[in-house]
């Protein structure tokens, strides 16, 4: 027979290390290149390897950027009403239609034709909100405030033809640090990109899928890690990667 006492400590062992939801306070960008076709999201928080939670894509469907208590569920379902012809808007109202924590969720969506919509919760922690335009979205939360958001955009606009989708997102991200990005700090940092056909040996559509999971200075990690796999994937062709 087991010990009542016993049982009782191992279950209160139990409840204690059950592991806690942390809010994803971050921001992101997701965008399109109309010129090469491909699709991207970037992204930096202040919690380990945020790229396992945030950004979702698929070549010629569009991109997800879930966050903020994210619901990954938005990432995967988000992609299937897309690849049915939702709009973003449509997409956006239909995950958190049914979603009894919507309040506290921020999510972005865009399409393969550079639609875009985002939504952020009223309960999710200030600041927080986005800008949505044609082919690009940028969101956060526990940001400094919204001159976060007001650099990314900004940069990532003025960056217009000037370099590869993965260099315009990555100097989106460090505008919005530079702006002042999370309250908490920085942690993590990560790049998806996707495009037909231009995956690994031509046989997928992930073309880039870089994480830097834990650093001090994530966003300029993810930057080196780039630039290095630049050099091993040059695609587009059209631009020149600056060292």
């Amino acid at each position: 027979m087991i010990n009542f006492f016993l049982l009782t400590a191992l279950l209160s062992i139990i409840s204690e290390t059950k592991p806690k939801v942390s809010p994803v306070a971050t921001f992101s960008i997701i965008a399109r290149d109309p010129d090469t076709g491909e699709i991207g999201v970037a992204v930096q928080s202040r919690i380990v390897a945020v790229g396992a939670v945030v950004p979702w894509a698929q070549a010629e469907v569009g991109a997800v950027a879930t966050q903020s208590f994210a619901n990954v569920n938005y990432g995967l379902e988000g992609l299937k009403l897309l690849k049915t012809g939702k709009k973003p808007k449509e997409v956006v109202e239909l995950l958190v239609e049914k979603d009894e924590k919507k309040h506290f969720r921020q999510v972005g969506v865009l399409s393969a034709d550079g639609q875009s919509f985002h939504y952020t919760g009223k309960n999710c922690i200030d600041w927080a909100g986005g800008i949505t335009k044609k082919d690009y979205s940028v969101q956060g939360n526990i940001l400094e405030s919204g001159d976060v958001l007001k650099a990314m955009s900004e940069k990532f606009e003025t960056s217009y033809g000037k370099g590869p989708l993965g260099e315009r997102l990555i100097l989106a991200l460090k505008a919005g640090q530079e702006a002042g990005g999370d309250k908490r700090g920085q942690q993590s940092a990560a790049l998806l990109i996707v495009r037909k056909g231009w995956g690994y040996g031509g046989n997928n559509d992930k073309f880039r899928d870089l994480r830097v999971d834990e650093h001090s200075n994530p966003i300029d990690e993810l930057q080196r890690v780039y630039l290095k796999h630049s050099e091993l994937f040059p695609r587009p062709k059209k631009y020149v990667i600056k060292k």
